[in-house]
């Protein structure tokens, strides 16, 4: 059985960070274009990739300049919420090891 592991809001805004650098990163965007594209300051964007930390307004705007927007959107969407707890529900319908 698989031991749960609980990560931390900052790994997880650590994990998002780096998901957005690589997005830009693959669309050769600098983090100089991505904040004149976005409106959020070339510090906060080189914070944030260092980091994870941002304002939610700032990823806002930040997914908004990589249209990725749609994600931020259904973020807590029922569906979403749906399946989140589908699959932490489903760990616990598992039997037990032998």
């Amino acid at each position: 059985m698989e031991a749960l592991r609980w990560e931390t809001a900052e790994e997880i805004n650590k994990k998002l960070a780096d998901r957005v650098r690589n997005i830009r990163k693959r669309r050769s965007i600098s983090q100089e274009k991505l904040s004149r594209l976005s409106g959020v300051s070339h510090g906060s964007v080189k914070r944030f990739e260092a980091t994870g930390q941002i304002s939610l307004l700032s990823l806002t705007k930040i997914a908004i300049a990589l249209d990725c927007a749609d994600e931020i959107r259904d973020l807590f969407t029922e569906m979403e919420m749906a399946k989140t707890l589908a699959s932490r529900n489903s760990w616990q319908s598992e039997p037990p090891p032998d």
